[in-house]
């Protein structure tokens, strides 16, 4: 049988029993059958759809702890004029990690494209991405809700 996972933590509290490494993308789930990077299958079920991030752990319910890891994925590193540049990253609302002397993006060639019309100079690279987090620095960049609620 499976093991579950009903729940996140945001670092581990004792001994961890694997590691499962997940792309930028698959680290947004409710439901789904994950695999250890040693082979080890298990289930997380979530009361709802998380945005789990790199470190945080996933605890099975026989106590076992799980961390995630950032996976390697395509990337594209952007540099020149940085604040126009990411306004522009930010008008398409894609994530986006920004770094002291360039962005990061997932790579994408219409996104490639916008960037190299703009004169930035985009260098593709594989890596692990950790991109801002949304409004007051967490959550993802989704959706479109602009009120002023600032209650979390």
């Amino acid at each position: 049988m499976t093991a579950k996972a009903h729940q996140t933590h945001a670092h581990a509290h004792g001994a961890v029993a694997g590691t499962v490494s997940l792309t930028y993308d698959a680290r947004l789930l409710r439901r789904k059958r994950l695999t250890t990077d040693a082979g080890e299958p298990f289930l997380v079920d979530l009361p709802q759809t998380t945005s789990v991030n790199a470190g945080e752990v996933f605890l099975l319910e026989d106590g076992r702890q799980i961390t995630v890891a950032a996976a390697d994925e395509p990337l594209m590193r952007v540099t020149g004029d940085l604040v126009r540049l990411a306004w522009h990253i930010g008008n398409r609302h894609a994530p986006c990690a920004v770094l002291p002397d360039a962005l990061v993006v997932q790579r994408e060639k219409v996104m490639r494209a916008m960037l190299e019309q703009l004169g930035a100079t985009v260098t593709d690279f594989d890596g692990p991405f950790t991109p801002e987090g949304g409004a007051y620095g967490h959550g993802r960049t989704m959706g479109h809700d602009h009120s002023h609620s600032h209650e979390h």
